[in-house]
């Protein structure tokens, strides 16, 4: 039995055995892992992982010190082996159970076929199951499918009668057991009531998803959250809980370091809140962004920059000619710039790797370029995207850390919305950064829209961009018609 238990109080169960499911995501998400003893149910379609999942139960039992046992009725131990082997996992400590319609039990005999009730001694196979059990003793079994059991019985109610009893039986010899099977059949009520838990795996778009629906007795964190099948296995990320992260406000700025600039913003941007810089392609967003990290950076508050709309070299290629020190920054430890490839992380994954970074470098400023790209990089629509960026800002707000969002807006001149996706509620300040034709030239013009703290400046600014980042030219204080896009001078052609 396994020495990897410990023990916790419930206030409805007592006292319950907790046992590690072999990926601490998923105990997460079962609010700290697996209750002894009990049945679990991971249901899910065709290649979500169901069989992977139990392999890493399997697993966690063996490090544990456990017997275990593998109940299959559709894969070889064979091919159960070579599969394991794929992604790290060693099973060579376990014990197969074979109840498939090739199994030992049926080569004496050709008459038997698993999957015809009607010529099958029904308690067959269920006796060697049982004798397995007693024989082995293990801590955990893995059931793989359990729909080869309801082969074996007449009816829905005799299936529950035999599940309800093995369940007795198994319970009572101290085994926790996994059952995997694919959602559809018309027994899918009967096998979520029987189980003390039940985890179901789901392809949501391009993407893996997990959720428990119930955890009997101890409750789950709900909602559907990150997993990923890789070469190492299964990992899954919950999603973020910002409550849980709480950290006392702090009035103090970052700046861009240019004075004119930082005026617009009242001085510059507060910490603990988060802002979005938006604008069309091209007019100076990240460029403005990075000075913000030089500044954080090069005054030890530690600076972290995820990049999914640029490559690492691009980005450094371009502040470094720009005499924004990004390699020199970046050598010393105080900015960490990634860039994110397409189409490879769920939001949680990305967000545990921003939690794990801002906790592990006591980084206080992050900057996301930009949210179509962030978007597009973890394979979310709109709706689960808004969703998503709200928790991972809440919890890095809440720890008292900025965020600077870059947002790409489709106008070139024209302001038709000040946020491309609609999460202009997320921000405590909106950065606006467009083009504007003023006497027959093109010009960039800056100006904020939003600020929830403190006062900002509500007249536009012209800036230019050259050696050492931004320079604001003037204070566009005769000009009217700016964020239609239908600029015209006025009479007083003063300028700052």
């Amino acid at each position: 039995m396994s020495s990897a238990i410990h023990q916790v109080m419930d206030e409805d169960c007592g006292t319950l055995q907790r046992v590690s499911s072999g990926v601490p995501g998923l105990d997460t998400l079962l609010n700290g892992g697996l209750i002894g003893e009990r049945m679990y149910l991971v249901a899910g379609e065709p290649g979500t992982g169901k069989t992977t999942l139990g392999m890493e139960f399997l697993r966690a039992g063996l490090d544990g010190g456990e017997d275990v046992l593998f109940i299959h009725g559709e894969e070889s131990k064979r091919s159960i082996l070579a599969n394991s082997a794929e992604f790290g996992i060693d099973l060579a400590g376990a014990d197969f159970l074979d109840i498939g319609p090739e199994s030992e039990f049926f080569a004496g005999s050709n008459s038997y076929d698993i999957v015809d009730p009607q010529t099958v001694e029904d308690d067959h196979v269920i006796e060697d199951i049982r004798e397995a059990i007693e024989r082995l003793d293990p801590g955990r079994a893995l059931i793989d499918p359990i729909s080869q059991l309801q082969y074996l019985e007449p009816s829905e109610y005799q299936f529950r009668k035999r599940i309800i009893a093995f369940m007795r039986f198994l319970r009572d010899r101290g085994t926790t057991v996994y059952a995997t099977t694919t959602p559809g059949t018309h027994l899918d009520v009967q096998l979520d009531s029987l189980s003390d838990g039940v985890i179901r795996l789901e392809h949501e778009k391009r993407r893996r998803r997990i959720r428990v629906p119930k955890h009997r007795g101890v409750g789950q964190q709900d909602g559907t959250h990150g997993l990923e099948i890789r070469d190492t296995g299964i990992e899954v990320f919950p999603s973020l809980v910002p409550k849980n992260h709480e950290r006392t406000f702090d009035p103090t700025k970052f700046t861009t370091g240019v004075e004119a600039f930082d005026d617009l913003l009242g001085g510059g941007i507060e910490r603990g809140t988060v802002t979005i810089i938006s604008g069309p392609t091209g007019v100076g967003k990240s460029t403005t962004a990075t000075m913000f990290l030089r500044n954080a950076a090069e005054s030890g508050d530690g600076a972290l920059a995820y990049l999914f709309e640029e490559s690492m070299e691009t980005f450094s290629y371009r502040s470094e000619s720009l005499g924004l020190p990004v390699e020199r920054l970046r050598d010393s430890g105080d900015l960490t710039v990634e860039d994110v490839n397409p189409l490879t992380l769920s939001p949680e994954e990305f967000a545990r790797r921003v939690q794990y970074q801002v906790e592990q470098q006591d980084a206080q400023l992050v900057l996301i370029d930009g949210i179509e790209g962030y978007k597009t990089a973890i394979k979310a629509d709109e709706r689960p995207l808004r969703r998503k960026l709200h928790a991972l800002t809440r919890y890095l707000t809440n720890m008292n850390v900025t965020v600077i969002l870059i947002d790409e807006i489709s106008e070139v001149t024209e302001m038709g919305s000040p946020t491309s996706s609609n999460v202009s509620y997320i921000a405590d300040n909106i950065l606006f950064e467009k083009y504007v034709e003023l006497d027959g030239h093109l010009r960039r013009v800056a100006g904020v829209l939003k600020k929830r703290v403190g006062r900002f400046e509500e007249t536009p600014k012209e800036f230019t961009i050259g050696p050492g980042g931004i320079d604001v030219e003037r204070t566009l204080t005769n000009v009217r018609g700016v964020l239609d896009g239908r600029p015209e001078l006025t009479d007083d052609r003063s300028t700052d």
